[in-house]
């Protein structure tokens, strides 16, 4: 449960992450290593709140940088504009909101990390287990400090937020 909780984690910020670098003035304004890409869409499983949701980016101005040391450890920065629209998939209620970070990724080479969000983000979610743990709803948009580790086994070391949940996803949803 944990492990698909990191494997949709990782697929979700590097789908929102990734692209190509090009030498497009959007780009020349970032600086040199600073990548824009659209994400795909993508769904989270019923697992999360009880149904199926639905992640559908609408604007996408999130600048990603990729630092890489030479001893296996990976940072990600990532910064800017950046809302989706969020859809129940039984029912078809939508919502749509910013999330604009921003946001740092510390990778370790063992395949542990820690995350460090502030301002608004998300989509955040936890599965129930951990949800319950940390008193959190299981898909959220966050506002404030949000920082968690996952240890290489895919577990929750810790979780903070200094802030507070701006949406309960799944109740809007819901």
């Amino acid at each position: 449960m944990r492990r698909m909780a990191v494997i949709v984690a990782l697929g979700a910020l590097l789908g929102m992450s990734a692209g190509v670098v090009t030498a497009s003035p959007a780009l020349a304004g970032r600086g040199p290593k600073w990548s824009i890409g659209p994400p795909t869409p993508f769904t989270f499983p019923a697992q999360y709140c009880g149904f199926p949701v639905l992640v559908t980016p609408v604007v996408n101005g999130e600048y990603t940088k990729i630092l890489k040391a030479a001893d296996g450890f990976t940072t990600f920065l990532f910064t800017g504009p950046f809302s989706a629209t969020l859809t129940n998939v039984q029912t078809g209620k939508t919502i749509t909101e910013k999330m604009n970070g921003p946001g740092k990724f510390f990778g370790n080479p063992d395949g542990s990390f820690t995350e460090v969000h502030t301002g608004r983000n998300g989509p955040f979610f936890l599965a129930p287990a951990d949800a319950q743990r940390f008193g959190l709803p299981g898909l959220s948009v966050t506002v404030g400090r949000l920082a968690f580790s996952i240890n290489a086994a895919g577990a929750f070391t810790s979780l903070t937020l200094d802030g507070h949940v701006a949406v309960d996803l799944c109740a809007a949803l819901g």
